[in-house]
């Protein structure tokens, strides 16, 4: 997508430097556009870990680039196994994210079939290009098939903007390049067709209004930011024709894991009868998992939901506590959203039903 009219994609191999990655520092959005060079193992699992990069696609496909790094730096005499404890390092950094699993063992995979050091460090990188190439092709497929659902709704309105609900980030940001739940939005408006979104705040970290709205601000596409307890609201009041939100793991059975707040949103809009979307490349799925419960849903600092950074009128950036001294928080950072709730799934290869046979026709060679 574009920054400022300039295209950039979330992650890419620094051109300066053959041993480093470069990432855009989420942290710092929407005050300060700063990239972030990543040159071995520990600043990339810091990097996932402490979310200067997040989102499904995008910590796969920054672990892809972090195996390529630890290749870099593992030594000749016992590279295999220190690559295999590189990917157990990875594995603990974000519990939930599917991709982040599913792009180690990729890695793995492929420097299994070669003989010498120096030939797996070159098929480490491949396969890391790889993995983020394809999601940024498997998000733009995305984007061509839920234009239909937006095209639907369009033509029902006679030209009045299409106003769609999303939670979190599940934009550019969250993946290599077009989103997942962006990209049928950015479909929509390179088709001429009017849409408004409703931006969900997002708490604790906020992804809604720091990277959604800034991010569909840089792409002008009209957005209203909104608090996260707001949505119910304007789905009574009529005013939401669509809610599509993004997903960090999925089951074989369509249960939906994503941000906290994505289960409610989700209701409401049953209640309401507003169609509900979940928008993914088939990466996110975890096809090893029947059941939603058995998802392991990440818990993190409460100190996440007791502060809250920002910038001063000054231009500094500055955290200020929301709580009083020694509140207790507990920080669930994702819920789930059984199938049963989701009118249907947005895959690279096409809409289907949040339901175990329809999944497993549609993904025959992974199922």
């Amino acid at each position: 997508m574009k920054i400022t009219n300039q295209h950039y994609r979330t992650i890419w191999p620094d051109p300066d430097l053959p041993a480093a990655v470069c990432i855009i520092d989420q942290r710092q959005l929407p005050h300060r556009f700063v990239i972030e060079r990543l040159t071995d193992l520990e600043q990339t699992r810091i990097a996932i870990k402490e979310m200067h990069v997040r989102g499904a696609g995008l910590i796969g496909a920054t672990a892809g680039f972090g195996m390529f790094l630890a290749a870099i730096h593992a030594s000749e005499k016992n590279f295999d196994q220190e690559m295999e404890e590189a990917g157990q390092r990875l594995f603990g950094s974000r519990p939930t994210a599917r991709n982040l699993g599913w792009a180690v063992d990729r890695v793995l995979e492929a420097i299994r079939q070669k003989q010498t050091p120096v030939e797996k460090r070159q098929e480490a990188f491949r396969v890391a290009c790889a993995i983020a190439d394809e999601d940024a092709e498997f998000c733009r497929r995305i984007g061509l098939h839920g234009l239909g659902i937006i095209e639907e709704i369009g033509r029902k309105k006679k030209g009045s903007p299409v106003n769609i609900l999303t939670h979190c980030n599940a934009g550019w940001l969250a993946f290599v390049d077009f989103g997942s739940a962006t990209a049928p939005i950015y479909a929509a408006r390179d088709a001429g067709i009017p849409v408004h979104i409703w931006v969900d705040e997002t708490r604790p970290w906020n992804q809604g209004s720091r990277l959604t709205a800034w991010e569909l601000q840089q792409e002008n596409i009209p957005n209203t930011l909104i608090t996260d307890n707001a949505g119910g609201h304007l789905m009574q009041r009529g005013d939401v024709d669509l809610v599509i939100v993004g997903t960090d793991r999925t089951t074989r059975t369509g249960d939906v894991a994503n941000k906290i707040g994505t289960y409610l949103k989700a209701l409401a809009a049953r209640d309401n009868n507003i169609p509900f979307y979940v928008a993914l490349p088939s990466s996110t799925f975890d096809w090893d998992l029947e059941c939603g419960s058995d998802i392991p849903i990440e818990e993190r600092e409460g100190t996440e939901i007791t502060t809250a950074t920002g910038m001063t009128a000054d231009g500094r950036m500055e955290t200020v506590h929301l709580a009083a001294p020694g509140t207790r928080a507990a920080n669930y950072s994702f819920d789930v959203t059984p199938a049963r709730l989701i009118t249907g799934l947005i895959t690279e290869r096409g809409v289907v039903a949040a339901e175990k046979e329809a999944i497993r026709k549609m993904f025959p060679d992974r199922c």
